[in-house]
């Protein structure tokens, strides 16, 4: 055993019963009336919305264990007698890159050439790159690896001005290459490595389900910042990790996530999807027409939903995704990554809805309703326990406190089924991301124009007319404290 590896067993030991040790002193501190049954201020005591809550939490569990220890090796097993059955015609390995440092470009190029060499199919690799010095780098691994012929690389140059650009350059290029309807297409951002074996694992599941247009792979990371930041990012890929096997379990994984996605070539070369992916766009009753900046992950899903497609998930399939986060500080970073992927959430959402419940299915449908709904759910305990305390008393901030240690406790040690890391700081971050992203939601739901990249300093920049801009910008002031007051009002009637 190494001496890191020991030192993080020792940190893990040490915060776990530190964390313990807290929820012993709170305990302590509270009447034994608490711990009573029958009294009012018995622990356990549940409203409906925390009854939704939890029911919602334990359903996706189910779900997901179902799927990843019954349901998935049964398929599994089905795609194993097909055989050579399975195997495409041909694979297009499409990566994006812009602003990324050379050692994160050369490691998942590396991968990928590796991976397509390995994997025994015809296949070409796709470099969708703004940058000279990528090209020659890639060019450099190229002749160092030197591919067989069944192998090709072509480069597709872009001007830098977006993700969705580099995306829809690269599927034309594709769709210039003439693919039958047995060839595929696998989408890597440029800060994924691929684990050997992915192209193998993922491939052959388009043949088992004829219906199915895209699917996506498990992630890991290795985050490029402190202690606090990496735990944060493991812990929502290992939440991530279930919630994509639960809703795999009916076929409706609900974004084809541009880190690694697979999809049927001919999804990415019809002009539809293209399109789609380029120039999405939504029209608001307030802020007007305006087309989406980040969210690739979420037009392709929403895409394909409309097409008519399946959508599905593999989990023995992993990548290892670099994460750089945008600032040194935890707390601003956090902030920044949760207004991106909310805002891709709740700009897909409500026109998802409309699809309908033949088209999505009950699950899916009843999923998308629960983020509308959880920006407000998830503070109501906070604000209710405050409201009390401040009337009744400090009691019932303790124990509400002591409520969500527990809960977050037992929350963090059901991620160890998924085989991510789990690490002591995760009851805190799960408890974080409940206040912290509930706000965030709120604060963006209301100013769904407003978007921005992290990895680099680029904004959606509208050009509007003066008393447009200022509408926009009072009316999303005044509706998000309208919202919040009747929020807050609501509240205090009922406690």
């Amino acid at each position: 055993m190494t001496m890191s590896r020991v030192l993080k067993i020792t940190v893990d030991a040490t915060g776990w019963l530190l964390y313990a040790s807290l929820l012993m002193l709170i305990a302590l501190a509270l009447p034994d009336t608490v711990f009573d049954p029958e009294s009012k201020n018995f622990l356990l005591l549940l409203g409906v919305v925390g009854i939704w809550r939890y029911s919602m939490g334990a359903l996706h569990f189910l779900r997901g264990i179902f799927f990843l220890y019954l349901v998935y090796p049964y398929y599994r097993r089905k795609l194993r007698k097909l055989g050579a059955a399975t195997d495409p015609s041909h694979v297009f390995l499409m990566v994006t890159s812009f602003r990324i440092d050379a050692l994160t470009t050369a490691m998942v190029y590396r991968s990928v050439i590796e991976d397509a060499i390995a994997c025994g199919y015809p296949a070409t690799v796709v470099c969708s790159i703004v940058e000279r010095s990528d090209e020659q780098l890639i060019k450099a691994l190229w002749e160092k690896y030197a591919p067989p012929e069944r192998i090709s690389l072509i480069f597709v140059r872009i001007a830098g001005t977006g993700k969705r650009d580099g995306l829809a350059s690269g599927f034309r290029a594709i769709s210039r290459r003439l693919p039958d309807e047995n060839a595929v297409v696998a989408v890597i951002d440029g800060d994924s490595i691929l684990a050997p074996g992915v192209i193998k694992r993922t491939v052959p599941w388009f043949k088992l389900f004829p219906n199915v247009g895209g699917l996506t792979t498990n992630e890991f990371c290795e985050v490029r910042g402190g202690y606090i930041m990496s735990e944060w990012h493991k812990l929502r890929f290992a939440q991530r990790h279930l919630n994509m096997c639960s809703m795999a379990l009916s076929k409706r994984v609900l974004t084809m996530t541009g880190r690694m996605s697979v999809f049927r070539a001919d999804v990415v070369t019809n002009p539809q999807f293209i399109s789609d992916v380029e120039s999405d766009h939504l029209e608001h009753w307030r802020l007007g027409r305006f087309r989406f900046l980040t969210g690739d992950d979420k037009s392709s899903w929403y895409s394909l939903m409309r097409l008519g497609y399946d959508t599905f998930y593999v989990p023995d399939a992993a990548i290892l995704t670099v994460e750089h986060p945008p600032d040194k500080n935890f707390f601003r970073a956090s902030r920044k990554l949760m207004f991106r992927w909310y805002g891709n959430n709740l700009r897909q959402n409500s026109r998802a809805l409309r699809l309908g419940r033949g088209r999505l299915g009950f699950f899916a449908r009843l999923v998308l309703f629960d983020q509308r709904v959880s920006m407000w759910t998830c503070l109501l305990g906070l604000t209710v326990a405050i409201i009390a305390s401040l009337k009744y008393g400090v009691i019932f901030l303790l124990i509400y406190l002591l409520w969500i240690g527990i809960t977050r406790l037992g929350l963090s040690l059901l991620l160890v089924v998924t085989g991510h890391p789990v690490g002591p700081a995760y009851p805190l971050i799960l408890y974080y991301n409940q206040i912290v992203g509930a706000v965030m939601k709120i604060y963006v739901f209301f100013r769904l124009d407003r978007q921005s990249w992290t990895r680099q300093p680029t904004r959606l920049m509208r050009d509007l007319a003066g008393f447009q801009r200022w509408f926009n910008t009072w009316s999303s002031r005044v509706m998000t404290f309208s919202a919040v007051c009747v929020f807050i009002a609501t509240l205090l009637l009922i406690v």
